[in-house]
């Protein structure tokens, strides 16, 4: 609301209340020079999700730049200590919306930390996991290409990207029931095995894909005016990544090859062939070549994973054998396409009343952890996702907070931007690829 206006040459000059936006104009007012002090967004059609920046300009110079966060909590990390620990990954799935099969993997091994059951993981799952976050880096890159080119002016990549993305739905859908927000992570292993059909699906998209990625780069790669807007733009070293924590490709783009599934094995990456990408620009460019590696990288590894999923690993189970944890695992879908089938149900309260009465209570009560803490970090598409972990030895969480790369990368905006052309901060922004409902969860 208005508080007010000062008498100037071209009319009248409002203050606006909201957050910190007074102190930030008064400040503005102080200066000697000419300050400009502009909201962008939270709505603005350029910025990552409700992100606002209240930005400073001295022309089209930017002296100063804040992010303002908070217009998408969802209280998620509250809402699951009310929750058994399995319903868990049905909040945390929500978190980072483009890479939710990382949120799931996260949590369920920091309970399977508590739980002391990681090394009883079977072989199986890992894998299933190990393909699962692959095809998610890969859609969740195609989401910042796309965005990205989109932001910059350029309408074909968006196009591609979420064409290209479809298919990786598709794929989730398939396997999972859900294109997001799947759940299907669970502690002890997956949800349920892969259906009838899926390796070959799989197989199909590893033949397809690679061209795909080879259109966005013959768009991007040497287009001299996606050049000129991403080439020196958004600089940020390794020592101001460093300073400020930052991690994934933006840390890479600095020449760090330091990813956790290199330097800190889970899920038995340290079994897989694949290289780190890592570029020396340092700049937006830079943080360009390094996703489009990583999504030819996860290719690579996604297709290993493949290998061992039809091959040595098949018809092994996917959830740990302890009974009194794991989830049933070899479910069926009835004939309407909905519940279970028939042969499933009479499997299940035909075995003994004892069983029945077990599924019940570890549905609807869950199991116990025992009392402790633990912390699980993995490579999430934008950098080092850790999910810390409390019991108090119940069916609930204690605590659960997350390590969210998106919240941790976005101090990096000030240093990124200050100083550059207010154009460049959309472009700044896109590098950094955040996503506002890890950042606010």
């Amino acid at each position: 609301m208005s508080t007010g206006y000062d008498e100037a040459t071209e009319g009248k000059v409002y203050s606006v209340q909201g957050g910190d936006w007074e102190e930030v104009v008064s400040g503005a007012r102080s200066a000697e020079d000419e300050r400009l002090v502009i909201n962008m967004g939270p709505q603005h059609p350029s910025t990552h999700g409700v992100l606002r920046l209240v930005l400073t300009l001295d022309g089209e110079t930017v002296t100063e730049a804040r992010s303002v966060i908070g217009y998408l909590h969802t209280g998620i990390e509250k809402n699951m200590e009310y929750r058994t620990w399995t319903q868990g990954t049905t909040f945390v799935t929500r978190m980072d919306y483009l890479a939710p099969i990382f949120n799931e993997v996260a949590y369920c091994m920091g309970v399977e930390k508590l739980l002391g059951i990681t090394d009883q993981v079977p072989e199986r799952a890992q894998a299933i996991r190990v393909m699962m976050m692959e095809l998610n880096r890969i859609g969740s890159h195609l989401v910042a290409m796309g965005t990205f080119g989109m932001e910059l002016g350029a309408t074909t990549p968006f196009i591609f990207g979420y064409r290209d993305r479809e298919m990786i739905m598709d794929l989730f859908e398939y396997i999972t029931g859900l294109r997001m927000n799947h759940a299907y992570i669970r502690p002890g292993g997956v949800s349920v095995d892969l259906p009838a059909g899926a390796v070959d699906k799989v197989g199909e998209f590893l033949k397809e894909m690679p061209k795909r990625i080879k259109d966005i780069r013959k768009l991007l790669d040497a287009n001299p005016v996606y050049l000129r807007r991403t080439k020196g733009v958004g600089y940020l070293g390794l020592s101001g990544c460093m300073a400020l924590g930052v991690t994934g490709p933006i840390l890479r783009s600095a020449g760090l090859p330091w990813d956790l599934r290199k330097s800190q094995p889970y899920c038995g990456y340290e079994t897989y062939d694949f290289d780190v990408a890592t570029e020396r620009g340092a700049d937006v460019y830079a943080r360009y070549l390094v996703r489009m590696n990583e999504m030819e990288e996860s290719l690579k590894i996604v297709e290993q994973a493949l290998d061992r999923i039809a091959g040595p690993l098949k018809g092994k189970p996917v959830m740990v054998e302890d009974k009194k944890i794991g989830w049933p695992a070899q479910l069926a879908l009835g004939p309407d396409g909905f519940g279970n089938s028939p042969d499933h149900i009479a499997h299940i309260m035909g075995s003994s009343m004892e069983a029945l009465i077990h599924h019940f209570k570890l549905v609807t009560e869950g199991f116990r952890v025992p009392a402790g803490q633990a912390y699980a970090a993995i490579e999430s598409p934008k950098g080092e996702l850790g999910a810390y972990v409390v019991s108090d030895g119940g069916t609930r969480p204690f605590r659960v907070h997350f390590r969210e790369p998106s919240f941790t990368n976005l101090q990096a905006m000030p240093a990124m931007t200050e100083g550059g052309q207010v154009a460049d901060v959309i472009a700044a922004v896109a590098s950094i690829d955040p996503v506002m409902g890890g950042v606010d969860r």
